[in-house]
């Protein structure tokens, strides 16, 4: 089973790191439920730990380096989840729905065997349009632009959601693509960008990377994005939806 991921995955545990902010909301979402499926599941970030949780992962290189402890983990993908309907009383898919080859399906059987809950933490495009990043890298936006469904997808596909926003701290310990907003040193590092798969779709880009490293080290970036010095924290679109299922 090939995945993107099975190509760039091989140093992700290094960088991809869960943020506990970002944990805490997850948990949040899906307090009350006990048994929970976790889809696209990757190598553990934000698996709750307090409840009992079953990993789907379609990448043997993203499973090779779950930590000991994890939840037990499936080799498979969201389209064709091999369990009965109303299995768990949550299903929970971190940052997957981009990957998803036939995202319609996948929705479907999310919502087969979810009892109580269906909860994604995805990407409002609407609002990460105005990112930084994407005025030195347009072609990481058009990557993504469309593949992130919006939030009118996910409703049609699963019915009505809860959104929650999920802002990005400063000092954010995940390592995805929003994650270095004030830290724009770090996209500069392959290793950084290794983790982020959008950067895996475009390709070359070192015209790009030369461009951002000249203007943080003549100050140009820091005098255009003033407004981000004293920021804490930063609404890049990342939205935490829950859609409660119908008994």
């Amino acid at each position: 089973m090939s995945t993107l991921y099975d190509n760039i995955g091989r140093t992700y545990s290094g960088r991809r790191q869960s943020d506990p902010r970002i944990a805490s909301a997850i948990e949040g979402a899906v307090a009350g439920c006990d048994s929970i499926l976790n889809v696209g599941a990757g190598t553990g970030s934000y698996e709750p730990r307090s409840q009992m949780v079953v990993a789907v992962e379609p990448s043997r290189t993203m499973i090779s380096q779950r930590p000991v402890g994890a939840a037990p983990v499936i080799q498979g993908c969201a389209e064709a989840l091999p369990f009965r309907d109303r299995s768990f009383d949550a299903v929970l898919g971190v940052l997957t729905v981009h990957h998803w080859r036939d995202q319609a399906k996948g929705f479907a059987e999310c919502s087969r065997v979810a009892k109580f809950k269906v909860v994604f933490l995805t990407n409002d495009f609407d609002v990460c349009a105005k990112f930084w990043l994407f005025d030195y890298f347009p072609e990481l936006f058009r990557a993504d632009r469309y593949v992130f469904p919006p939030v009118s997808r996910f409703e049609d596909a699963i019915g009505p959601v809860e959104a929650m926003a999920v802002p990005i701290p400063a000092d954010c310990r995940d390592g995805f693509l929003g994650a270095y907003w004030k830290r724009p040193r770090a996209y500069l590092d392959p290793m950084v960008r290794e983790g982020i798969s959008t950067f895996a779709k475009v390709g070359d880009v070192d015209s790009q990377l030369a461009r951002l490293e000249s203007d943080i080290d003549s100050g140009a970036w820091e005098q255009r994005y003033s407004g981000l010095k004293d920021l804490e924290e930063l609404d890049l679109g990342y939205r935490i939806l829950i859609s409660h299922r119908q008994p």
